[in-house]
């Protein structure tokens, strides 16, 4: 990799980036204390808060991606999703997967159920016309597919909603490398109080149930 291309790489994991530069400016205040105790100590105070700051924020955002609060094409004539009571019940494809009409943030889409994926992806088309917005210190996630090894973006999307379940404020990939799709990952299922596969039929249970949304 050269120069340019590390810059641009760092450029996409700015906690990685602070925690160099932490680690940069820490040794330069342990060689500035031979000569300036006071400032040298200062300097590598400031590394050193440096250092902790890219820690707590690494674990908020493993965190984040991990715990909950609150690849195949469409297949045509999918199945239409039911709300039965607190559950949102999805049965089968024909295909042998669970897919789901959802709204990112009002715009409809499909999503494919993926138990496998950590986080919930979604395609550059769906990003752009959802309208969701790229963050102001962009981090990068290299995903593994069918193709290979791809590189993804991290966002945020206000709303997603689908039956009687609404998931705000999720994380998300934008990964060009699966065309059209969009997958419903862990990062949205831990939010629920519970979901589970019986026959053909994935059963749906949120901590709290919202106005019924479209089939």
């Amino acid at each position: 990799m050269d120069f340019h291309g590390l810059i641009e790489f760092l450029l996409q994991q700015p906690l990685l980036a602070l925690a160099i530069a932490s680690i940069f400016v820490a040794t330069a205040g342990g060689m500035l204390r031979r000569a300036s105790p006071m400032l040298g100590g200062f300097v590598r105070g400031v590394g050193n808060l440096g250092l902790v700051a890219a820690l707590l924020l690494t674990i908020a955002q493993v965190t984040r991606f991990t715990t909950g609060t609150d690849l195949a094409l469409p297949q045509l004539d999918m199945p239409a999703q039911t709300v039965e009571g607190d559950e949102t019940r999805v049965p089968m494809g024909r295909d042998g997967h669970f897919w789901i009409n959802a709204t990112v943030n009002g715009v409809r889409k499909r999503f494919l159920v993926d138990t496998g994926a950590t986080l919930t992806a979604i395609s550059p088309s769906t990003a752009e016309e959802a309208e969701i917005a790229e963050r102001a210190f962009p981090q990068a996630v290299m995903m593994r597919t069918a193709n290979g090894t791809i590189q993804a973006e991290v966002r945020s999307v206000d709303e997603l909603r689908f039956g009687n379940v609404v998931a705000r404020d999720l994380d998300v990939v934008v990964a060009p490398g699966l065309g059209d799709a969009n997958v419903i990952g862990m990062n949205l299922l831990s939010r629920l109080a519970s979901w589970r596969v019986e026959g053909r039929t994935l059963i749906l249970v949120p901590n709290h149930p919202q106005k019924t949304a479209l089939n």
